[in-house]
């Protein structure tokens, strides 16, 4: 194992504890709350034990308690950015970008004093690794990273409840599918989905909701085309 290794398993590791093992609920409560959310607590476990687990490094125990301490002190901190009037609407871009900065700040201060064992005694390719955190990534990532492009921009919500859930899932699995015809190389493929994509449509008139899902929909692609395109120029 090598640093970009650890590093990109320290992002997957904050997939999971940002994304996919936290409700919305429980991100709007931590949000809404501060220190005093009841979830807190929880997610600084879920985060030390994500981070820990996946450096795949015994030694690496003290930096995930470093890396789960100070997830939770910005998320503890992120309801005073929230109500920010300069920088609230950027919240989310600040928040995400002092996670990831301090993951790679550790991992690197451990490979600086540490040896680096392989995982096992088992060698993992780094396209296996790039693969597994492009797709994941496509999923509940990127479906929260679209929504607050939109809340940046101003842009409303124009869909009722059921239909931001359907959108959800119809988004993360086209970006599924045009992620995997760009990695097959396949972007006839993709030019063929966006079109099939295109059939959809609203009551005539209703102008605004069709632009909203365009909006989202061309955010989808770009994000599951750029990935793409990024594991294939380093994979």
């Amino acid at each position: 194992m090598n640093l970009i290794t650890l590093i990109v398993l320290q992002f997957i590791a904050h997939l999971f504890t940002d994304y996919f093992l936290q409700s919305d609920e429980q991100a709007k409560e931590k949000n809404e709350e501060g220190f005093k959310s009841k979830f807190l607590i929880k997610h600084f476990i879920i985060a030390f034990t994500t981070s820990w687990l996946f450096s795949f490094q015994v030694k690496f125990l003290c930096f995930a308690l470093i890396i789960a301490a100070t997830h939770v002190t910005i998320d503890g901190l992120k309801k005073y950015i929230n109500n920010h009037k300069l920088i609230g609407k950027y919240a989310f871009y600040i928040d995400q970008t002092l996670h990831i900065s301090i993951l790679i700040i550790a991992s690197i201060i451990f490979n600086k004093y540490f040896t680096l064992h392989k995982v096992y005694g088992i060698e993992i390719e780094w396209q296996v690794i790039l693969y597994i955190v492009g797709y994941l990534f496509c999923l509940k990532p990127s479906n929260i990273l679209i929504k607050q492009i939109f809340n940046t921009v101003s842009i409303t919500d124009q869909t009722n409840d059921d239909l931001e859930k359907a959108g959800r899932l119809i988004g993360a699995l086209e970006r599924l599918l045009a992620l995997t015809f760009v990695l097959q190389g396949q972007y006839e493929a993709v030019g063929f989905l966006i079109a099939a994509k295109s059939i959809l449509r609203f009551k005539e008139g209703d102008t605004k909701k069709t632009e909203y899902v365009l909006i989202g929909t061309m955010l989808s692609f770009a994000i599951a085309i750029g990935v793409g395109i990024l594991i294939k120029k380093y994979a």
